[in-house]
């Protein structure tokens, strides 16, 4: 039986929209497809390794005390006999003197400073120290040196006399320079370190190993301090050449800093060194105390010698990361891969065995283009934290809209 018109009618508005459904949900279908948030991508992470590295022998004498430390390393780098016992120090009395002076009258780099006027005081102050079997340096009435020319004199003979002119030149008496002295060590956390005198002739001046290794940290920082005690010697008008009693500049690394030697306290040194370790340049700071005899210095040099040996092979530069080194990988879904590498080589200076340990971080990307930062390289090198940057070399991009018609499962939704 034929279809009533109207039949017909309605067969053909069901297919109408029956295909208009089908458009319609395919349009949906594309349009929530190719619109649809990137998955997305992991990174598989290495973590980084890092060798570990030896521990340093220090070789100490059998007498005296001692210790070492070095310019940005915390506390000692190794120690012999009671580091925190005060003993007599001597002339390294004269280090302080002379700090204390430059702290109420310092001298801008590269200059001298103000010219001193000595006078019949100062000549009778020499004659009173040379009764005192102190070291001691010409001096006349009238005589002009500048101030750093007079540290000179102070330092590299080690001339009492001049330390204590110093001492009343600054601060108007020996009583006023004691004062401030005492105060500057308190300032400077100097616990152990008790200032008795501007020479170090009295054994009431002593310090301990560890505030003396604090003292040289303050020393080697001081530009006119150091350009002092570096000099083999000097030739001061009026006064002659003066020759530096520290016998062992220039071997072991040894760049400074000041001898000392009294009846009670034998040969002391303060010492600074310079070391190259690789790219990177370490200096090296310490003392040993009580020398075996009055004046024994060669035997107290060979003992520092063995020591600042020890010392300078236990400094290593240790390799972090090198640039573009691979920590971790990128692999798409839809077949994309790129690497996140160190943005820049890292290496750091370390001492002895101190623990290195690194860690790798990079976070999952949707797109990312080359270079981007994606993570970072952790380094904890004792008490240090260093941070390398990861950054991408390649790229992830979208996919393509047939793999995202392809897969609508994986889609983020």
């Amino acid at each position: 039986m034929p279809l009533s018109r109207r039949q017909v009618y309605r067969r053909r508005r069901i297919l109408v929209f029956s295909a208009l459904a089908l458009v319609l949900a395919a349009v949906i279908y594309g349009t929530t497809t190719l619109t649809a948030a990137v998955p997305a991508t992991a990174a598989s992470v290495t973590q980084p390794t890092v060798a570990t590295q030896p521990a340093a022998q220090l070789t100490w004498p059998d007498f005296g005390s001692g210790a070492v430390g070095a310019v940005g390393f915390d506390g000692l780098l190794g120690s012999h006999g009671d580091p925190d016992a005060a003993v007599p120090i001597a002339s390294i009395t004269k280090v302080i003197t002379a700090l204390v002076v430059l702290d109420a009258k310092p001298i801008p780099a590269g200059e001298e400073g103000p010219t001193i006027t000595y006078t019949d005081a100062d000549v009778d102050i020499y004659y009173e120290q040379v009764a005192e079997n102190a070291s001691v340096a010409p001096v006349s009435a009238g005589l002009e040196l500048s101030e750093k020319q007079s540290l000179t004199v102070m330092l590299l003979p080690s001339a009492g006399n001049y330390s204590q002119s110093l001492a009343i030149w600054a601060f108007g008496s020996v009583d006023a320079y004691l004062d401030a002295a005492q105060k500057w060590v308190a300032d400077q956390g100097l616990t152990n370190t008790t200032v008795a005198d501007t020479s170090g002739l009295s054994d009431s001046s002593a310090s301990s190993p560890t505030d003396l290794v604090a003292l040289a940290k303050i020393a080697v920082a001081d530009p006119t301090l150091t350009s002092i005690v570096s000099q083999k010697s000097a030739d001061i008008p009026g006064v002659g050449v003066v020759q530096n009693t520290n016998k062992m500049l220039g071997t072991h690394g040894v760049d400074g800093i000041k001898t000392g030697t009294n009846d009670n306290s034998g040969a002391t040194l303060l010492f600074s060194a310079k070391y190259t370790v690789g790219s990177q340049s370490v200096t090296v700071v310490g003392t040993l105390l009580g020398g075996a005899s009055m004046g024994d210095h060669d035997v107290l040099d060979a003992a520092v010698g063995t020591v600042l040996d020890g010392v300078a092979a236990g400094f290593h530069e240790v390799q972090l990361t090198t640039e573009g080194a691979p920590a971790a990988t990128y692999t798409s879904l839809w077949g994309d891969t790129a690497t996140a590498v160190s943005a820049k080589a890292a290496s750091v200076l370390t001492w002895s065995d101190t623990a290195v340990s690194g860690v790798a971080k990079a976070g999952s990307v949707q797109e990312a283009a080359d270079g981007d930062t994606v993570g970072s390289l952790t380094f904890t090198v004792g008490e240090q934290t260093i941070e390398v940057p990861l950054v991408l070399m390649g790229s992830i991009k979208g996919p393509d809209a047939g793999w995202r018609l392809s897969h609508p499962g994986e889609l983020a939704g």
